[in-house]
């Protein structure tokens, strides 16, 4: 059976993630992300009103137009996790393939409301839910099966294809996490298992975000253990505490939640995409937050929520709020600027449960919000973190475990995709032969 790669998104970045796998006449597409940083350039930009060949333009969302030469139809799109890296440009291209969009369940209720939002394209694809740990057929002799990885966002998979050749693996987005904060542990049992299957894994596509960074990257709990130690050394503080996270970190906003009210604090979640994702794992039964917890992501009711915080006292609540890259347009950068009725004092303290994402954009965003934040006299605690994404060592057991014929580095951009060859190479793979770095666009032949 012939199987390729068409590499259409996120090979020369972090960011608008797209890959095709073909095999046979059968073709599965994983992921249609958003380049965020695109976006945040453009202060003007409406993606729901953009079509999709100018924000294709604007290098935004994926360049799809190399499908043309993809000699199969497409029988399933699949996003693995609903970052919108990962999940942002469906709306803007799934509507081209009369394929259903399978992923899990959380990720399917993202992917709804995204799509719902769309004002250039109607939704026509069906959405389809499957759990990890199900397969499902694809064609008549490929089978594609979701694996549980862990990551910062419920409801992560690695889809899994199992062809007659061996495993195809897309093994974006993830860390290896044995103890979780919410949802199952990493099952590395079931990567064990597929490396020993049949013809074992072909090819194998895996992250490199963290390539170069040396160690393993710590579980949930750490930066849990961390955030608590944070939090509570603040219970005798009489003034503001404000924090930030992902908004799509569930279980780090539900240690955000837990560790406010051990201190006396009343949490309350403020800003759209909190409120869009926080408010969608509680009606999934995701999470447990308390009954009183406030959710509020329109504009009118965030300053409302605010007015009512400084007049029965900062020393009371604990907002948790969107800004953790310094986005221009979220709640902590609208504080910074004094654009909120909540207003710091000198020594109030703001928390950034989150690092910056690798990109200069949000490098440059952040600098400046935390610079308007100190301007006002605000006590920053910085990096209480960690990462969703395999460090050096954790590359190197995916590498060992599966023992792919084939390697295709994603997820950086070309010079920081070196620091994995590297890896691969001290394991006896060669560039060219059987490790293939890729450019956007390009397809790459794994079997003839």
């Amino acid at each position: 059976m012939e199987i390729e790669i068409a590499t259409l998104g996120g090979y020369e970045e972090v960011g608008r993630q797209m890959t095709a796998v073909r095999a046979g006449e059968d073709v599965v597409v994983f992921d249609m992300g958003l380049n965020l940083s695109q976006i945040l350039l453009r202060d003007d930009v409406e993606t729901e009103r953009m079509h999709s060949l100018d924000l294709i333009d604007m290098d935004a969302i994926p360049d799809d137009r190399v499908m043309s030469r993809i000699d199969g139809e497409v029988q399933a799109i699949v996003p693995t996790h609903g970052h919108l890296d990962h999940i942002g440009a469906l709306s803007k291209l799934a509507h081209r393939y009369d394929a259903p969009i399978v992923a899990t369940p959380y990720t399917i209720e993202l992917v709804r409301e995204q799509m719902g939002s769309e004002e250039k394209f109607g939704e026509k694809n069906d959405l389809v839910p499957m759990e990890a740990g199900e397969t499902m057929s694809i064609g008549e002799r490929v089978d594609m099966e979701f694996v549980n990885v862990t990551h910062s966002i419920i409801d992560a998979i690695n889809p899994v294809l199992h062809t007659p050749e061996g495993s195809v693996v897309y093994g974006l987005d993830k860390r290896i996490d044995h103890t979780p904060v919410l949802g199952d542990p990493f099952d590395m049992d079931r990567f064990r298992e597929i490396a020993r299957d049949g013809n074992g894994v072909l090819c194998y596509i895996e992250d490199c975000t963290n390539a170069g960074r040396k160690g393993r990257t710590p579980s949930e709990s750490v930066a849990r253990r961390h955030l608590q130690d944070a939090i509570y050394s603040l219970e005798d503080y009489d003034g503001g505490i404000v924090a930030t996270t992902f908004s799509s970190h569930i279980a780090r906003v539900k240690s955000l939640v837990e560790f406010a009210g051990d201190i006396g604090r009343q949490p309350v979640l403020l800003g759209r995409s909190m409120e869009k994702y926080s408010g969608t794992a509680e009606r999934l039964d995701f999470v447990e937050f308390p009954g009183d917890l406030g959710m509020f992501g329109h504009r009118r009711s965030v300053d409302r929520t605010f007015k009512r915080v400084m007049n029965e006292g900062k020393e009371d609540y604990l907002p948790i709020v969107t800004g953790h890259q310094g986005e221009p347009r979220a709640m902590l950068t609208r504080m910074g600027r004094g654009e909120t009725p909540y207003e710091l004092d000198p020594g109030d303290k703001v928390i950034f449960s989150a690092r910056i994402i690798p990109e200069p954009t949000n490098e440059g965003q952040r600098y400046q919000s935390e610079k308007l934040l100190r301007m006002q006299g605000a006590r920053i605690y910085d990096d209480i973190h960690v990462s969703g994404h395999l460090s050096d060592e954790g590359l190197y057991e995916m590498l060992t475990t599966l023992q792919p014929q084939h390697v295709v580095p994603a997820h950086q951009d070309l010079q920081h995709v070196a620091n994995y060859v590297d890896i691969a190479e001290s394991e006896g793979y060669e560039l060219g032969r059987d490790l293939h770095t890729s450019r956007n666009g390009n397809v790459i032949q794994i079997t003839e």
